[in-house]
């Protein structure tokens, strides 16, 4: 028998900002997120992908669009290689790794629209139909 346990991807739930509930809140009393729009509050944007594997986004949620200043027709069908900071990630040796391991997670450098680099903590799992799905939270923004 295997020891390896059978992976089950997280379940993310998003409230309504006027809607979470109390134990949540009391989860990040301390901590305040910031939108992409600067404004601050409780509740962070859920930024989520999917690409094939050929690298290249399939879907893409409006706040992921929103955080790199693109619109979905722009981001759909391109290569995620594209939007990575050059010189932070070897994407040939990270991509062949996940497709040996079937899940990561970790720190990701995008670049917005302007050039301005963006630094992401994901977590990606390998899909039943072999596409990947990201969830995002941005750790930082940067010049």
């Amino acid at each position: 028998m295997s020891s390896k346990k059978c992976y089950i991807p997280p379940r993310v739930i998003q409230y309504p900002p006027d809607r979470v509930p109390k134990r949540v809140q009391q989860l990040f009393s301390d901590t305040v997120l910031t939108s992409v729009s600067g404004r601050t509050g409780r509740v962070a944007p859920i930024y989520t992908t999917v690409i094939d594997s050929d690298r290249k986004y399939i879907e893409v949620s409006n706040s992921f669009c929103e955080l790199l200043g693109y619109k979905s027709e722009e981001l759909i069908g391109r290569r995620f290689d594209e939007i990575t900071a050059a010189e932070t990630n070897d994407i040939p040796t990270i991509f062949g790794l996940f497709k040996r391991l079937g899940y990561m997670h970790g720190l990701w450098m995008f670049v917005h629209r302007t050039g301005k680099r963006i630094l992401i903590r994901y977590e990606s799992w390998l899909r039943a139909d072999s596409f990947i799905e990201t969830n995002i939270e941005v750790v930082d923004h940067r010049r």
